[in-house]
């Protein structure tokens, strides 16, 4: 029962800016607000923060499952990765944590360290592979531009750009839209200023074509959760960053 329509959020952004504990909060949200939807929340950063975000123990990532289904991945073939999804597909599905009400999938980290070429290339197929399973696929990206780059994430309904108030985030995010503009079909795009420590700042802040949907302050009950190691499920219900989550959802129009 697939549906076209699948809505797809990839966030991106410079590292640092909090992209994993907003990607974490959006999935908190849609849970909240469409309980019995069925949504994805798919940790693209090999640096892997969401599943403690999310509270979610990881047994095996994306990259396992590729190695498993390629033995042969070696000598780097990407065409044989997609010849072989059907393979995968019921792999990904075994291998997908179910909680709170989403399911959960992690990209890995690859164990030659430096290119994320082929689970990259992996990626980009499962995202559009999975899609039509999900009511909501929301994608916490890995910082900077590369994916952007290499297409992982050709085809999103809302790519949200995530920055705090430094003229370097919001730099990395205008560079973001400007290579998403060629590389990226999107339907909506906007942005998130997030960890707001002067807004009287914030007037000061644009990003070039781009909508800033929502301007997080600082929350320091998240920032405890977070070196705790506590998921966002143990905030509460009116944290800024939850609050903030929210009205970035309504202006983009997925609440």
């Amino acid at each position: 029962m697939g549906d076209r329509h699948a809505r797809i959020l990839a966030l991106a952004g410079k590292g640092g800016v909090g992209k994993t504990s907003l990607a974490a909060s959006i999935v908190r949200v849609l849970t909240e607000e469409f309980p019995g939807s069925r949504v994805l929340a798919i940790d693209a950063d090999p640096a892997v923060g969401l599943s403690t975000a999310l509270g979610v123990k990881v047994t095996s990532t994306l990259d396992d499952i590729r190695r498993a289904v390629i033995k042969s991945a070696e000598d780097g073939r990407p065409r044989e990765a997609i010849e072989m999804l059907n393979e995968s597909r019921f792999r990904i599905f075994d291998t997908m944590v179910e909680t709170n009400g989403f399911s959960f999938l992690a990209i890995g980290r690859p164990e030659n360290e430096g290119c994320y070429c082929s689970v990259n290339a992996y990626l980009k197929e499962v995202v559009g592979m999975l899609a039509g399973d999900f009511d909501y696929v929301v994608i916490d990206g890995e910082a900077g531009i590369e994916q952007i780059q290499r297409r992982v994430m050709e085809r999103v309904s809302h790519l949200i750009l995530i920055s705090d108030q430094s003229r370097k985030g919001t730099h990395v995010a205008e560079t973001i839209k400007q290579v998403a503009d060629e590389l990226v079909m999107y339907d909506r795009i906007g942005a998130i200023i997030n960890r707001v420590t002067n807004p009287e700042l914030n007037r000061y802040i644009a990003i070039e074509g781009v909508e800033i949907l929502a301007y997080i302050d600082a929350d320091e009950q998240q920032a405890a959760n977070d070196i705790q190691g506590k998921s966002v499920f143990e905030l509460p219900r009116d944290s800024k960053v939850l609050c903030g989550v929210r009205e970035a959802l309504r202006k983009i129009e997925i609440l």
